[in-house]
């Protein structure tokens, strides 16, 4: 990532010469009651990055995920996975991203290895062997024990395991996580911490939203603050070293500080 190209409120925006893996242009979105829960919206994410958007409950996170997912359509602009515009080719753009929301629906009363089997088939993928399923729930830290266990008997954290099994297995390009850690103990979120760092390892270009402060900083390569339905601050991992991100956070969600305009 180079840095040195910063957005008019700093972090990263589109760089000459480089493809973003995942790109919001003008993202907006205004529901039939006439809220605006997303208001012109932009980031860009490349190969091997770490996007983390903070922000509270209805700040408009959650349906910045949904629209790359093609859940909801925008009122205004693109959500684009590798070039490929969202709601103009959904079935193309879905099949470069996986996602992982804050609750993962797998079948309770399938084993582990049977859910990666069931998903991985149904999104197209019939050339994994029992052990390349062993291979990778050995990968996200479930111990052999768990592997042919029904998932009624898992913890949060072990479901999320499985889900991020399932992720790596469709071997994307871009990765969607919609608060992966909440929930989680000191633990399984450091775990899960690991896991991010080795997509980004792979070339995966992650947009992960969370309220967990400490961990996005940890993380990210890059830290969105989005407040109803404005991102309000993005800054790099260079640009957060010497900063208080808690302290940030609360600054600019107290609305002492917004961003100028464009």
């Amino acid at each position: 990532m180079d840095e040195g190209k910063n957005d008019f409120f700093g972090g990263t925006g589109a760089e000459p010469g480089r493809t973003p893996m995942i790109e919001a242009r003008e993202l907006t979105k205004r529901y039939q009651d006439g809220v605006l829960a997303l208001d012109r919206v932009n980031f860009s994410i490349y190969p091997g990055e770490v996007y983390v958007m903070l922000g509270a409950n209805g700040a408009g996170k959650t349906t910045t995920i949904n629209l790359f997912l093609n859940f909801i359509e925008p009122s205004g602009g693109e959500a684009r996975i590798d070039g490929i515009v969202c709601h103009r080719e959904p079935l193309r753009a879905k099949r470069r991203v996986a996602y992982v929301s804050e609750n993962v629906e797998l079948y309770p009363n399938f084993t582990a290895v049977q859910n990666l089997d069931f998903f991985t088939r149904l999104g197209g993928r019939t050339g994994h062997t029992a052990e390349d399923y062993r291979r990778v729930l050995s990968r996200v830290g479930l111990d052999e024990g768990s592997f042919y266990k029904r998932l009624k008997d898992f913890s949060k954290g072990m479901r999320q395991k499985c889900g991020i099994a399932i992720a790596i297995l469709k071997n994307a390009a871009a990765v969607l996580l919609d608060e992966p850690t909440s929930g989680l103990d000191p633990r399984a979120g450091h775990e899960f911490i690991e896991l991010i760092e080795s997509l980004r390892e792979e070339g995966k270009a992650v947009l992960m939203s969370t309220h967990d402060i400490f961990r996005a900083k940890e993380i990210a390569d890059v830290v969105g603050i989005m407040d109803e339905g404005k991102l309000v601050m993005q800054r790099s991992r260079r640009e957060l070293k010497n900063e208080d991100l808690h302290a940030l956070y609360l600054q600019y969600m107290g609305g002492r500080e917004k961003p100028r305009a464009s």
